[in-house]
């Protein structure tokens, strides 16, 4: 099952998200290929519109992000911002933030699968999906001092979250390039593969994952978007979402699947 984002656009006329559901596992491919998928306000819709689609989609468990063609996302589209003022920056800021909380706050796993350039805006998306999955010679950077801005798109928050304070500020600042393997070592990509490798890497993965229980994940990922918490708060939260947990089907089914050696068929219920 294949789709384009509804009056998102198309590449020719400021790019598309599209989007293709394999069995659990919904694929999101940012598609503005002569833009390096440039992330032009028709996209942004179309994203916005095709994310919310997927996370809505009862017989889809987990999704993954790419980039048609040779690159993941170059960023902004800056041939698109125009003479762009605090107020028109505030409402572009705002639109977009829409897909940041999906990516971090939405009850599915996300898979970005990175080929070529994470670049700007484009490293942000990565950096909030669940799991990086990236080509070793894949380039990672975050240059918006270069233009004047800082780094928008929850890369503030997420960022430091996997590389930790001091990486961040060093690439942040400094504007350099990243490649995949350097960018796994400080923690910024999760799993490696070789060129050209990636989206099958995350598919790959990706099943893994889909034949799990649905709603660990949501409640997994509900925890660990609240950051750092203290102890006490933690632990009433853990009483909280247990107790949820132990009154599901997807309990039963998993215990029972275990006591009779068999794979689980989780419904996510």
């Amino acid at each position: 099952m294949a789709t384009e984002a509804k009056g998102g656009g198309s590449a020719s006329t400021g790019g598309t998200v599209k989007s293709e559901r394999r069995g659990k596992v919904t694929i999101l491919s940012l598609s503005y290929p002569e833009r390096r998928n440039a992330l032009s306000m028709p996209l942004r819709a179309a994203f916005a519109e095709q994310l919310q689609a997927a996370m809505d989609d009862t017989e889809c468990r987990v999704i993954v992000l790419t980039g048609e063609g040779a690159h993941f996302c170059s960023g902004g589209d800056i041939s698109g911002f125009g003479d762009v003022g605090p107020p028109a920056g505030r409402s572009r800021m705002q639109s977009i933030h829409r897909v940041v909380r999906m990516l971090v706050r939405g009850e599915k796993p996300v898979i970005a699968a990175v080929e070529g350039h994470a670049a700007g805006a484009g490293l942000c998306i990565a950096a909030c999906c669940d799991i990086v999955v990236a080509s070793r010679d894949s380039k990672f950077s975050c240059t918006f001092n270069k233009i004047g801005l800082l780094p928008d798109l929850g890369g503030l928050w997420a960022v430091p979250q996997r590389m930790g304070l001091g990486r961040s500020k060093m690439l942040m600042m400094s504007g350099r390039v990243l490649d995949g393997e350097t960018a796994s070592r400080q923690g910024l990509v999760d799993e490696l593969c070789e060129p050209g490798q990636a989206l099958e890497t995350a598919l790959a993965l990706a099943g893994e994952i889909a034949d799990n229980a649905p709603l660990s994940h949501g409640l997994i990922k509900s925890a660990l978007a609240r950051g750092p918490m203290p102890l006490e708060d933690l632990l009433a939260l853990e009483v909280d979402a247990q107790a949820v947990l132990f009154g599901s089907e997807d309990f039963r089914e998993g215990t029972r699947a275990f006591m009779e050696k068999r794979k689980p068929a989780f419904k996510g219920r």
